[in-house]
């Protein structure tokens, strides 16, 4: 069996005897408040998690294949993502590189010199000499991680670098969150400038009857100039919308790193569905949370930070060797006598610093103190955007349900105030007073809908999207 085979599989058991002492303070992850149900969600949403079910592209469940494709293109083309995707790249360079400090490092020189030395030089006597030196050589340097100073580092970037995947799975998230609402703003928008277009056009008719009339003598002056008020109203409502569609276009087009001039969505109807809701246990909802993985991973890291603080204070030890040839001819460089070989320990023992170790320390239980405020904090977060969302639909569904009753009175309202005024029982006031009123009752109700949408969107999100903990590698113990 050939050495090199071999030595591998005996290094391993020195490794983990002289890795086997780690000054890092025993990690758990720490306990947050956890209630056992959410306040918001009573009784008329089930707390039934399907995490059974695949549920990765979850803006799938709103069925509708238009946000389906424009989320694919998120996933290829978005700078943000691959900015993001660069940094995790660079953390895993780095846990890779503070990984490779535990295991000896070899290396290996070769020169050939030929030299003329100065005659005046010391201990020359006058005398010029011209020398050749031919050599080569390898080395090898180790050191012995005995207070686990180099493995702390090593568990602190491995750490950052599963906060790092933690980190891009949230942003991730909320791309897709922010494409989704924005999708469902714009649909939303395409489906109020249909409603304005069609009054819009009713409120044409209206103006032009009601001109007829007056110069019949049956209308007044004023019954016209409402009419043309009203109509104008509803043009310029018709204008806004227009421009708040447009800067929605350019907003979803930047999402999916495109110039706003080479993007375009035709208007299209507002189908997205309400998808069904099952809301998880609070136990479970910061394993769904790519946000919480992050800021644990990242407490997990000051916390081996600390050990790597306190090896400091405690004397370094390293082997070193080197053997090769050496020669001042070429003949016989590689020859037996040429051989050569030194081998030794060296030990680095801290003495005086004028403070600098205790500062290291002090920062480095500074640095585990935040890292846990901010576990808490996103942790207590996490809990707070469930209820919220969970409280926007319960109230935006029973706000729908109000609206849209009240748009259908208010559409039939408006119908028998003009007939009223077409047979002269009732005035022009009465006629743009109840149409204003439905226009704006059928505007209330589709704003609801859209708003519901988003709450949707934001629930789901709140919820982790289709992320679990699982997702990151499984952490390095200290």
């Amino acid at each position: 069996m050939n050495a090199h085979r071999t030595w591998p599989p005996l290094l391993a058991p020195l490794l983990a005897l002289l890795g086997g002492c780690s000054l890092a303070p025993r990690y758990q992850v720490p306990a947050v408040a956890v209630v056992d149900h959410y306040k918001e969600a009573g009784e008329w949403v089930p707390a039934n998690p399907a995490d059974a079910e695949p549920r990765g592209d979850w803006w799938q469940a709103f069925g509708d294949p238009q946000l389906n494709q424009l989320q694919e293109q998120l996933r290829a083309a978005s700078p943000e993502l691959q900015a993001a995707t660069a940094r995790y790249q660079q953390a895993r360079a780095v846990a890779l590189s503070a990984w490779s400090g535990l295991y000896p490092a070899l290396g290996g020189s070769g020169s050939a010199r030929r030299a003329r030395s100065s005659a005046n030089a010391p201990h020359a006597a006058g005398v010029s000499t011209l020398d050749n030196d031919f050599t080569f050589d390898g080395n090898v340097s180790w050191e012995l991680d005995l207070f686990g100073r180099l493995r702390n580092q090593a568990v602190a970037a491995r750490a950052r670098r599963q906060a790092s995947a933690g980190d891009l799975a949230a942003l991730a998230l909320a791309l897709q969150a922010e494409l989704t609402s924005d999708y469902f703003a714009l649909r939303g928008n395409d489906a109020i400038q249909q409603l304005f277009g069609q009054t819009v056009q009713a409120y044409d008719r209206a103006a032009e009857l009601t001109r007829n009339r007056y110069d019949g003598g049956i209308a007044s002056a004023t019954d016209v100039e409402q009419a043309e008020t009203q109509r104008q109203s509803a043009a310029a409502q018709l204008a806004a919308l227009r421009l708040q569609r447009a800067q929605l276009e350019h907003a979803i087009a930047i999402l999916l790193g495109q110039a706003p001039a080479n993007f375009a969505l035709a208007p299209a109807p507002l189908e997205g569905a309400l998808p069904p809701l099952g809301t998880p246990l609070p136990s479970t909802l910061l394993l769904r949370r790519p946000d919480v993985a992050s800021a644990e991973r990242q407490l997990a890291a000051a916390n081996a930070g600390i050990g790597a603080a306190r090896a400091a204070w405690f004397p370094a030890f390293s082997l070193a060797g080197a053997a090769g040839y050496e020669s001042t001819t070429s003949s016989n460089w590689l020859a037996a006598p040429s051989r050569f070989w030194a081998a030794g320990p060296a030990l680095q023992l801290p003495l005086f610093d004028a403070g600098a170790r205790v500062a290291h320390t002090r920062q480095a239980h500074a640095i585990f103190a935040e890292a846990l405020a901010n576990y808490r904090q996103v942790a207590l977060t996490a809990y707070r955007e469930v209820e919220d969302n969970l409280a926007a639909l319960h109230y935006l569904g029973d706000g729908l349900a109000a609206d849209e009753a009240a748009a259908a009175a208010a559409k039939q309202a408006a119908f028998h105030a003009n007939q009223r005024y077409l047979a002269g029982v009732a005035d022009y006031v009465e006629v743009t007073s109840t149409q204003t009123a439905s226009l704006q009752s059928q505007r209330a109700a589709l704003e609801t809908r859209i708003a519901q949408l988003n709450a949707a969107v934001a629930l789901t999100r709140a919820l982790g999207g289709g992320w679990s903990a699982q997702q990151l590698e499984r952490p390095l113990q200290p």
